[in-house]
């Protein structure tokens, strides 16, 4: 058995490719170690199989951001049953449209951004990227959310019209927002700002009582038909 060395140096050796190819074509999942993807350059190897899939090509690899549709009853940030637990290879949505490869790198440090209640579903972001994160931390009170809230109870007189605008929360007044009923029991908030909370304490100031929230779009990225506890990418070029 011939001695270790790494894998970077048995895949130059077997293909002629240049160092920095070897560690590209590695970190980009192009490499398998006896049928097994490898994207760790310096992984020692000695009489194991090494394959360059023919497929394999040299391109960037761009930080992941993830899209997951959050179960209620998960922390989106913080807390005891971390909603990012979720996002494993097995639990990607098999209609994910955004055509990027799957890296078990794209796993490793993801941040979560936009809080969103415990109790609550919906759609939940998780990055790598810095720029996204920049986007939904610094500019996350100018980004309209949208929210679909299940109801009980009759709402007050002109509860509609409060809701949209002339409610407080937290000692303040808070700005408009635009609410409409999708159903007899389901109403539909498009909203900036929005805190913990907020969306039950306004509901309840008309009468209502929250039986259920979703939240179906941060920005521009909408949770489409993607089912409960599953995930997918966010394409290269798609804006919140």
């Amino acid at each position: 058995m011939s001695d270790p060395v790494r894998l970077a140096k048995r895949l130059i050796a077997l293909t002629g490719c240049s160092r920095t190819e070897a560690e590209q074509y590695i970190k980009g999942g192009w490499v398998s170690v006896d049928g097994h993807v490898v994207e760790n350059p310096a992984m020692p190897v000695a009489g194991e199989t090494v394959v360059l899939d023919p497929a394999a090509r040299q391109e960037a690899i761009e930080p992941a951001t993830i899209l997951l549709h959050k179960p209620a009853g998960h922390d989106a940030i913080s807390g005891p049953r971390p909603a990012a637990d979720l996002v494993v290879r097995d639990s990607r949505w098999a209609d994910d449209p955004s055509g990027v490869r799957l890296l078990q790198r794209h796993f490793q440090r993801l941040t979560p951004l936009m809080p969103l209640d415990a109790e609550a579903s919906g759609l939940v972001v998780l990055t790598q990227d810095g720029r996204v994160w920049r986007r939904l931390t610094e500019d996350r009170d100018d980004i309209e959310q949208e929210f679909v809230v299940e109801v009980a109870g009759e709402i007050a007189p002109y509860g509609l019209a409060r809701l949209q605008h002339g409610l407080s929360y937290g000692g303040r007044a808070l700005p408009p927002c635009k609410v409409s009923w999708q159903n007899e029991v389901r109403l539909r908030f498009a909203i900036k700002g929005v805190q913990g909370g907020q969306l039950r304490h306004m509901c309840a100031q008309v009468g209502l009582d929250v039986v259920a929230i979703r939240r179906i779009r941060i920005g521009k990225v909408a949770l489409a038909k993607m089912p409960v506890g599953e995930w997918r990418y966010l394409p290269v070029g798609e804006r919140f």
